[in-house]
């Protein structure tokens, strides 16, 4: 691992990140049992770092996890809500939603114009509601399924949707509540949303707000959307288990400050987390 200047504020994802398997903070990628990430955790509480959690999860979601790891903020739904002081304090950014929608949320305006029920039909067999967590999303719908972004995007674009992108947030096991096709590929979760909102573009507003520059801030994630951390601090970690899906070496050798852990999930993140102080 290569040594840093210390950080004064670390950015996490959750899922395949900071947590493991089945969302265990307790877990290793081979579900044995391990105290490192917690002892990491404490090292990082004890030194003053804050910690943010930036998550794809809702921002009800993301709050209560802070509260759990004594998180000093939270920015959930891929960027859409940032909050502090327990959520007392939030922030929401709308992107590139067309000015007449502007009294909606982005969902509201999706299910308006039957923008995920065509995307859907269009990829039978390959694309759903990620069930049941996609109900309480405001900005974002949550989808899982095997498909190309980029197609989807250009999708979008043909029909007038282009204000909107679908976003990969990493790959999830496959259960048997899931009707996808039967691939040897895991599934993936999708975040369909406005574009211009980012886990970057909220990590620069929070920094700001809070008066500190990209310099001091170190952020670690594990998925494409996680990359799009990189431009807003001074290096990114992504986990092992991250850069093993296929293609995504080859993204990371294209981000200047990016860096792999030498371990999955939690055991990366803990080294990414020590490397930072």
């Amino acid at each position: 691992m290569t040594s840093l200047p210390a950080a004064r504020i670390v950015y996490t994802d959750l899922d395949g990140t900071m947590v493991g398997p089945r969302g265990s903070f307790w877990h290793t990628a081979g579900r044995e049992l391990t105290a490192d990430p917690a002892t990491a955790l404490l090292e990082m509480h004890r030194a003053g770092v804050p910690l943010v959690l930036v998550s794809g999860r809702t921002h009800e979601q993301v709050v209560e996890a802070a509260r759990i790891f004594a998180a000093d903020g939270a920015i959930a739904e891929l960027g859409a809500t940032i909050s502090w002081d327990a959520g007392r304090g939030t922030r929401r950014l709308s992107g590139e939603l067309p000015r007449e929608f502007a009294d909606r949320t982005p969902m509201a305006v999706m299910a308006e114009l039957g923008a995920v029920e065509t995307l859907i039909a269009e990829h039978p067999g390959r694309l759903e509601w990620h069930a049941p967590w996609h109900t309480t999303h405001e900005t974002d719908a949550l989808l899982r399924g095997r498909v190309d972004p980029l197609a989807v995007d250009a999708w979008l674009a043909e029909r007038g949707l282009g204000w909107l992108t679908l976003k990969d947030n990493g790959a999830i096991p496959a259960t048997s509540r899931m009707t996808l096709d039967a691939d040897p590929l895991p599934p993936r979760v999708y975040h369909l949303m406005p574009r211009g909102i980012s886990k970057g573009a909220a990590i620069a507003w929070d920094l700001e707000r809070r008066g500190l520059s990209p310099d001091d801030a170190v952020a670690i994630g594990d998925s494409v959307s996680d990359l799009e951390m990189a431009p807003a601090v001074s290096r990114l970690w992504i986990t092992a288990n991250g850069a093993a899906v296929d293609g995504m070496l080859g993204l990371i050798d294209a981000v200047p400050n990016a860096s792999v852990t030498d371990a999955a999930m939690g055991e990366g993140w803990a080294q990414a987390v020590r490397a930072s102080l």
